[in-house]
């Protein structure tokens, strides 16, 4: 992975759980970190642009403080004002060699692929992982339909990056998503709308043979 450092390429491809949300639910950020969350993306729609950055550099400090990596989405220009450790851009947002033009060679660049033309593009690019899926139909991809397990398994004969299998990834679902292929996950609501997010993250490490390395940052 040339396009990143040393030290964030090990990360990212050690990294298992990968915590997705707006800003209002930051207060669950930390107790997923002390469960196991490896990375953090800040994902809001709605907040304003110095909303994002004020809340961005709260919780790249509290994610360095865990080894954790800490990134934003779609906006490559606010990963950068809040010295986020990278960014994530979908397919109907900037492209990926556009977002390493802002973001320079030392920050993390991540896609998402729907399908398996999308996984063979992303795997030649310059993203440095990617997400597959949504293996469920969930209500933060509204309109995305299901890809099912089928892209999973594509995504693992295939893969020379650390790729995500998401959407509706709970401690249940990610044990079918290991069974598939999967060896790591990103996760929104199981985490996000938990009783107790610390634990709801140790289960889902569990579910996906990862408990192992929680606390090993």
């Amino acid at each position: 992975m040339p396009t990143s450092s040393g030290s964030l390429a090990d990360r990212l491809r050690a990294a298992r759980v990968y915590l997705v949300l707006e800003a209002a639910a930051a207060h669950v950020v930390e107790p997923a970190l002390r469960g196991g969350v490896d990375l953090v993306q800040l994902r809001d729609k709605h907040a304003s642009d110095d909303e994002i950055v004020r809340a961005g550099r709260e919780l790249r400090e509290l994610c360095a403080d865990h080894g954790a990596l800490f990134l934003i989405n779609d906006r490559p220009d606010l990963a950068v004002a809040c010295e986020a450790d990278g960014v994530h851009v979908g397919q109907d947002d900037m492209p990926v060699g556009e977002a390493r033009e802002i973001v320079g060679p030392h920050r993390v660049v991540g896609t998402s692929t729907h399908s398996p033309e999308q996984v063979d593009a992303a795997d030649a690019s310059d993203a440095d992982y990617y997400a597959v899926g949504p293996v469920f139909e969930t209500p933060t991809k509204e309109g995305r339909p299901a890809t099912g397990w089928d892209l999973i398994g594509y995504a693992a004969g295939r893969s020379s990056k650390p790729w995500f299998a998401i959407g509706g990834m709970d401690p249940e679902t990610v044990r079918a998503a290991a069974a598939a292929g999967a060896e790591r996950v990103v996760v929104v609501r199981a985490i996000r709308d938990a009783a107790d997010p610390e634990a709801t993250t140790r289960a889902i490490r569990t579910a996906l043979g990862a408990e192992e390395r929680v606390g090993a940052a």
